[in-house]
């Protein structure tokens, strides 16, 4: 069976309903438990969904990409309980949203119907312990009188050990939802608590009872959210077949008014209009993939895909895999399926070779016979494929030095080399930067829920007087900090915001200011930047120096924005 017909196996076989839409919110697919439960009849694949069901909230989910989890609708004449999520490629774009649903009529009536007529208790019980849904019925003073089997399974108390206590007895973090319920007489949905020994995260939906207009207490209905995770797991992999990479920014993107970023703007703009290779080449965080993912986006082949590789990230073995994809029986491990490579996914589109001075020299071989033919093998098969990919490649290292030490083949560099970009550090261009601050402090203040009127003059002049061997992924980096140290009532930025910037300053003339942590992790971070400068932005070299591995200088590169 293939994969995707397993998913659908799968889907059509739980007693939820799943209605998924693409990102024009039209139908892609509906499970044969939706439409009993919708009570529909008819085709409905490619159709609006608000054609079909008037007040779904999928189309807004696809707008605002915002889920919403277990909530409560009428559809007809019956109530049904439903968690709508946006489906995200992994560029995070909104590709569409899913609705999951299960019908809670029956179970609201009957609870409403017999809660303190024991006469009908045992029925009761069976009927509610034949449901997935974890159940709890407390009395009007909040204390428990009726529990299934799911919410034992669930929460790991029997029903002895907890009917007839106050319905506290079950909480591990979080307030009883019977409780408040037995104060306020209202509804409450999607409550989020931790229940049981094991402090089971939940969400909680619960609603008050009356019995001939009189409160008689209330049921809750029990959510294990890792179920639903679970199912969204199962989702996101049914989206990965179906998703389309697409690049994020546009030339509107790149800020600065500069000569030397203009003129790299321009550049790269009469270039994105042909097929031509191109090589993009400055020093770590000048914008190098921002400039890629422009170039792709201005080119004819912006509909197409946009797949982005960091060579350097990534094992030869595995980057070879990931690049070329396997077949069957490749390797030990390998998938049943086999895995489709990177290259074949840009197919139509840009491949995006980040950081390609770092690709083991192996490899090289192999990109080289693709850029030339437009073909590969993928691992493990003897089946030549050919592919229509525009090639941009990135890197910090001097490329003609490698060539001269052989660690880097020279027909892939003149492969490359056909159009090179030099972007500009941002020591050459400290005129933008106090507009790269302003756009920088906007965006990241939003990120954050906060509001920044300004940056001060001082604190302008104080950024504008380093030199920013982490470039503007450093301005962007420092600015973050500065606005974590700001209180909730500033909205300007000032100069005792931001982190101490020179790695020069001794420790006789320095200000000892912050706590001891932010000290030392200032220390560190300049200590980084210059190993870095020092041996020309060679990561390998640099975490020699400092004796730690590559992945521990990876992982502090990445905490401090290097």
């Amino acid at each position: 069976m293939e994969l995707s017909q397993l998913y659908r196996s799968v889907l059509e076989s739980i007693v939820e309903g799943v209605i998924i839409v693409d990102k024009d919110a039209r139908i892609l697919y509906i499970n044969k438990t939706a439409v009993r439960l919708l009570n529909l009849d008819g085709e409905f694949v490619g159709i609006p969904v608000t054609d079909v069901i008037p007040n779904t909230r999928l189309h807004i989910v696809v707008r605002t990409g915002i889920p919403e989890i277990d909530e409560v609708q009428n559809v007809g004449k019956n109530i049904i309980v439903t968690s709508r999520m946006p489906l995200k490629d992994k560029m995070d774009n909104i590709v569409g949203a899913v609705a999951v649903f299960r019908d809670i009529t029956s179970i609201r009536k009957l609870a409403e119907e017999i809660t303190n007529l024991h006469e009908i208790e045992a029925r009761l019980k069976a009927i509610i312990d034949s449901t997935y849904d974890a159940i709890s019925v407390a009395d009007e003073f909040g204390n428990v009188v009726l529990v299934n089997k799911a919410y034992t399974e669930l929460t790991g108390y029997k029903p002895e050990e907890v009917i007839g206590k106050p319905a506290t007895v079950d909480i591990a973090e979080g307030e009883s939802i019977h409780m408040l319920i037995a104060k306020t007489r209202k509804p409450i949905y999607n409550a989020r608590l931790k229940v049981g020994p094991s402090k089971k995260e939940v969400v909680v939906n619960a609603e008050p009872l009356f019995v001939k207009g009189k409160f008689s207490g209330s049921v809750a209905v029990v959510h294990d959210v890792s179920k639903i995770f679970a199912l969204t797991r199962e989702l996101e992999e049914m989206k990965r077949i179906i998703r389309q990479v697409k690049a994020q920014y546009t030339f509107d993107d790149i800020i600065g008014n500069s000569e030397k970023i203009q003129m790299a703007k321009e550049q790269a703009k009469k270039v994105a209009r042909t097929p031509a290779t191109v090589l993009l080449r400055g020093e770590s965080g000048t914008g190098k993939e921002l400039f890629a993912h422009a170039i792709h986006n201005e080119s004819n082949r912006r509909n197409g895909p946009f797949v982005s590789v960091n060579c350097a990230a990534i094992s030869e073995n595995v980057l070879e895999l990931e690049l070329f994809g396997y077949v069957e029986g490749a390797f030990l491990g390998a998938r049943k399926e086999g895995k489709m490579g990177l290259i074949e996914e840009a197919d139509g589109g840009t491949l995006f070779l980040d950081e390609i001075g770092k690709m083991p020299i192996n490899l090289q071989a192999k990109i080289l016979r693709f850029i030339e033919t437009k073909e590969f093998i993928p691992v493990g098969s003897t089946m030549v494929k050919k592919v229509d990919v525009r090639i941009i490649a990135a890197t910090n290292m001097d490329l003609e030095d490698l060539v001269r030490k052989g660690k880097f083949l020279s027909d892939l560099y003149f492969r490359l080399n056909v159009f090179p970009i030099y972007l500009p550090p941002l020591r050459d261009m400290k005129d933008d930067i106090p507009l790269l601050a302003k756009c920088l402090s906007k965006k990241i203040a939003q990120q954050f829920g906060r509001k920044i009127d300004k940056i001060s003059t001082i604190a302008i002049k104080y950024l504008m007087s380093y030199d920013w061997p982490g470039n503007v992924r450093e301005l962007e980096n420092v600015i973050g900090r500065a606005i974590i140290n700001m209180n909730i009532n500033e909205s300007v930025l000032e100069k005792r915001h931001f982190p101490t910037l020179f790695l020069e300053q001794t420790f006789e003339s320095f200000k000892y200011e912050g706590s001891l942590k932010s000290l030392v992790e200032d220390f560190e971070r300049k200590v980084i930047e210059s190993v870095l400068k020092e041996n020309k932005g060679d990561r390998t070299k640099t975490a020699r120096s400092l004796g730690i591995s590559l992945r521990t200088l990876y992982y502090k590169m990445e905490k401090y924005g290097l």
